[in-house]
């Protein structure tokens, strides 16, 4: 029974486009390892430098995304904490795209999702301009870096992004982000 479910998981996987698929605990050791994982990979895929430095971009700011905000969360000695996600990276037709998704507080919900739309509405000259803003400006309330995370994955996915959220309980829900390159 176990191969039989890990191989339906595997196919799922395939049939999905996946090429990569990470689900646990997010660290900055975990980064590293994984990053250089895509990167062998896109270099197997003979993917242009352009792209896979794109791709490797967006792997990067989507991870840190995780390892900073994630609401699931195991404490860890000082100020550190564990956080969880779920990583994938692949390619569906010509496009690549990495998507990465974990619990957010609900209350994060509405400020996530307009600051999103407003950045998906973008053009290119937009989102340049948005992004020396942010650069020039206070840190945004919350964050834990300079805020312009999700501006310089729009930046980098050159065909676009996707999100969603859906409600888990009373406290969290669930968010995905998905770059097309």
């Amino acid at each position: 029974m176990l191969a039989e479910e890990m191989y339906r998981l595997r196919g799922y996987l395939q049939d999905q486009g996946i090429m990569f698929c990470y689900s646990g605990y997010m660290t900055e050791g975990v980064l590293t390892g994984i990053g250089q994982a895509i990167k062998r990979k896109l270099e197997l895929e003979d993917a242009d430098k352009k792209t896979s430095k794109a791709i490797f971009s967006i792997f990067v700011e989507q991870m840190q995304n995780v390892i900073r905000y994630s609401a699931e969360r195991e404490p860890l000695s000082g100020e550190n904490e564990l956080r969880y996600g779920v990583l994938t990276m692949g390619q569906k037709g010509d496009h690549y795209f990495v998507s990465c998704s974990n619990l957010v507080e609900r209350k994060d919900v509405a400020r996530l999702n307009d600051s999103l739309t407003h950045i998906k509405g973008l053009d290119p000259d937009g989102l340049k301009a948005l992004y020396k803003r942010t650069l020039k400006g206070d840190t945004p309330q919350g964050s834990k870096g300079a805020g312009v995370g999700f501006i310089d994955i729009a930046r980098r996915a050159v065909h676009g992004f996707d999100f969603d959220f859906t409600e888990v309980d009373d406290e969290h829900s669930y968010f995905c982000l998905r770059a097309y390159l």
